[in-house]
Parts: structure tokens; sequence; C-alpha cells
């Protein structure tokens, strides 16, 4: 039989050596994100991953990590990158997620210091979202999951509390939401056993959902028998970037008897910008949840995202029912008011609420709100340089941070898809920039959003200067 041996490192002091190496190449790697675009992994790396356990110790893996993982990601700390919503990073984030690890604390409940973290976190958002005291919240992966926890509570709210048990028994709940409504407010009909078939999708305007094509379509599900139980209002669109009218749908829903729930996954932090752009979340403060993500744009590391909802009460009874070995105690570590895992389906998990609190005492709301607003300046500009561009055409307007358009508009709709496809490609591909794509009725478009706090205007204009050159090369080309 061997002897029992432990996992720490045999040599603490070489280990320190090797974890400060490994911290200064993660450094440099921030401070030198202009420097590093996305580039296309090698067709090997699946082998290069592919798991040996051999156990080849600290200074193995410090190596590997260093060579062989950090090259290989996603891009989006570069300035740059305009692909999809995804958050960038902060230095605090570093400081924060290595502090994490090292105390390695289990944030379901229980009496100890990032529990007091997370409600400090979720008092914070209360206050800047207008949501009242007796308002609850809970840190989860991101918008998705909190979209399910708000939608499992608005369903308590309309079938009691025997729905626990009882699933939906004999009611047909019926929901209400825009057209480009991001798929998560699908999925999560579907996985609370309502179905997608029960999500209406209402017309949308220039001003957010059509108000009367909404109530016409509320009226006609309870002339057919079903239960209309919530609208689902949107805070920055994930196609276009834009915003629902958020104090109409607060106006309906309490005229209807509605639950009103918004997806501000990235949108709902405008309540830190400037003006404008901050008034498009008017009426924000009068949902009954709201979902949102700290990873996108207050530019935390991934993941974290909130749940809010206005009725604490009814939240935690949706949730909460703990086996006896969680049972809380007068003192010691069990003794805790707030137990995070009875407003969510997480019973262990890390410690989110860290480096949402680290970024936000670091920076502070003021300059988040700073680089938020520069995010929707440089969007302007983009939409200002692209319209003023032979055959290129603005999409929808720039309402936010995103900027929708095509590159030649003089084309079908087939051909402009097929050249804004092959665009972003090859933009991509070159280091160049990274566009994403968006159907726009026939249209399959370019798309930037810019949520990143390192882009400047030099690097709008070096994105839509890389753009016209790829555009110019492949006409040759055709």
């Amino acid at each position: 039989m061997t002897e029992p041996s432990d996992l720490d490192p045999k040599d603490w002091d070489a280990f320190r050596a090797q974890a400060h190496e490994l911290l200064d190449a993660c450094i440099d790697r921030m401070a030198n994100a202009r420097d590093l675009p996305w580039t296309p992994p090698p067709e090997d790396l699946g082998q290069l991953y592919a798991i040996q356990a051999k156990g080849d110790g600290e200074a193995a893996l410090a190596q590997r990590l260093r060579d062989q993982v950090m090259p290989y990601a996603t891009g989006n700390t570069h300035p740059r990158f305009f692909g999809w919503v995804h958050g960038t990073g902060l230095a605090s984030g570093v400081m924060s997620e290595m502090v994490a690890a090292a105390m390695n604390s289990n944030c379901g409940g229980r009496n100890h210091g990032l529990i007091e973290m997370e409600r400090a976190v979720i008092a914070y958002c209360r206050g800047v979202f207008g949501f009242p005291e007796a308002a609850s919240g809970v840190l989860v992966t991101g918008t998705s999951q909190a979209t399910v926890i708000a939608l499992a509570v608005a369903r308590r709210r309309a079938l009691g509390d025997g729905s626990r048990r009882s699933g939906l028994g004999p009611h047909r709940l019926t929901a209400y939401t825009g057209s480009s409504t991001h798929g998560c407010v699908a999925k999560a009909m579907e996985l609370l056993g309502m179905g997608s078939n029960a999500l209406r999708r209402i017309p949308q305007g220039e001003n957010g959902l059509d108000m009367q094509a909404l109530r016409a379509a509320i009226a006609k599900d309870r002339a057919d028998g079903a239960l209309p139980f919530a609208v689902i209002g949107t805070a920055g669109s994930v196609d276009c970037g834009a915003f629902d009218d958020l104090n109409a749908l607060a106006d309906l829903a309490a005229a209807e008897d509605l639950w009103l729930h918004v997806d501000g996954a990235f949108g709902a932090w405008l309540r830190l910008a400037d003006d404008p752009w901050r008034g498009l979340t008017n009426g924000i403060e009068r949902a009954d949840s709201l979902a949102c993500d700290f990873h996108k744009w207050m530019y935390v590391p991934y993941d974290c995202g909130l749940a809010l909802i206005r009725d604490g009460h009814t939240h935690r009874a949706t949730f909460a029912g703990r086996g006896s070995y969680l049972d809380e105690t007068a003192r010691g570590l069990a003794a805790a008011e707030y137990w995070p895992c009875d407003y969510g389906v997480d019973l262990s998990r890390g410690s989110r609420a860290l480096k949402v609190w680290a970024a936000l005492e670091t920076y502070g709301a003021a300059r988040l709100g700073q680089a938020i607003s520069e995010n929707c300046r440089r969007a302007g500009e983009m939409g200002t340089q692209i319209a003023a561009l032979p055959h290129m055409a603005l999409l929808a307007p720039v309402i936010s941070n995103l900027c929708v358009f095509t590159a030649d508009e003089r084309l079908t709709p087939q051909q402009q898809s097929a050249l804004n496809i092959r665009l972003s490609e090859e933009l991509q591909l070159s280091g160049a920039a990274v566009f994403s794509t968006v159907r726009m009725g026939e249209i399959t478009a370019l798309r930037a959003a810019i949520v990143n706090h390192r882009t400047r205007p030099e690097d709008v204009t070096q994105a839509v200067a890389a753009l016209q050159a790829a555009r110019a090369a492949l006409q040759r080309a055709a």
C-alpha cells in the first residue's frame, strides 16, 4: 500500500516563484491587449489538450498555461473586438479572482464574509435600479439563468405555492415579448414547463413593442382560456441595441395584472451612463424583476449575472427548501440570515460577488459609467463613418452601443448577405477587427457591439478602414 500524500506543493517557495512568473504573464497579457487580437487556434489543439493525467506538477502546469492556453483566447480583450456583446475584463478582476481561488469559499450560504459581500452587491444594485428595500437578488452565471429564476417567481405568483409540487396543473400560461428578444426567454419558458409556443412574439416599432398588438394578444389568450402571466421587456436588444418603452410596459402590466420582467443583459447598465443613454432605462425601476450581467458592460471577468426581484418574499418562497443538514443555528458557521441557495438553483457556488465588489470599489460608479458612455460614443462615430461611405448603409439607427450595417446596398439581399459574411470572416482572420453578423429582414448584416473599455476613436477609424480595404480586395477578386 502506498503512503498517503496530500495535494499541496512539495516546495512552497518554488511554487511561489512559479506563480509569480505566471502572474507577470497574466499582467503582461492585459497590459498588451492591444497587440493580442483573436488568432485561429492550431488544428491539433484538441490533441494538445488531451488529458494524460500523469501528474506533471505545478512547474509544468505554469509553463503550459502560459504557452499552450493563454495564446488561444476569444480575443475579446482586444479594443477592436466588436463581435457579439463580450465583456473585456479588468485588472481588479485578476486580483479578486486570485483571492477568490485562494479562499475557495462555497457561497451557497453559511456565516462568512463573501455572503455579506453578495448582500452588499445586491443592496447596491437595488439602489442603482430603483428597487425597494424589500427586493431580493442573487448572483448567477448570467442573464440566461437569471431569466429562468425571474420567470419561475412570476409563475409562482400566478399559480400560488402549490405549483411547486403540482406544476402547472390545468393552467395554460402565456407570456409576451418582442420579436427581437434574446433566445434565453424562450428557453426559460421551455425549462419551466410552459413551452416556447406559449411565448407570444409581439411586433416591434421604433418605440419598442406595439402596445395595441400586445393588448390584443392578451385579450385573445384570455378569451381562449389561457392565463397571461408575464410581459418581458428588453433594455438593449442583441440585434441593434434597441430599448422597449419600459414605462408603457409597466403601465400595461399594472392594468392587466401581469408580471413585468426586463431583460437588461447589457443595456441595464446604461443606468450609470450619461444622458441621453441613461434615459433609455427610464421605467426599469418599475419592473417586477430584472436580469442583467456584470460580465458585459460592467467589464468584470466571466461569469457573473444578477436576478433582481421586487417581491423578496415570493422570490424566497419560490426556491427555499433545504435539507436538515443545512438547518440554521443560533451561533457558529450555520448562523446566517441570508443563504443565496434559498433564492436560486445553485447550492454549491463560487464567489461571484468579490469581483463585482472589487470593480465598484476600485473604479467607482462614475468611471464605469463614463466607460459605458464612451462605448456609446464610439458606436455613434462608427455609424457616422459608415453612413458617409459610398454604398455602405446603416440598417438600424445607432441607439446605444451597436452599429448594424451592410457593406454594399447596391447588391441584392442575397449578395449583400454573402459579402457581409465574407467580410466578417476576412477581418477576423486578419486580426484587423472582429465584427459579427445578424439578420435584419432579408439581409445578414455586419454588426459591431462596442463593450470594450479599451476602444478608442482611432480603433473605430482603423476598423472602418480595414473594412473598406477588405471590401475593395474582394470586389477586385470577383
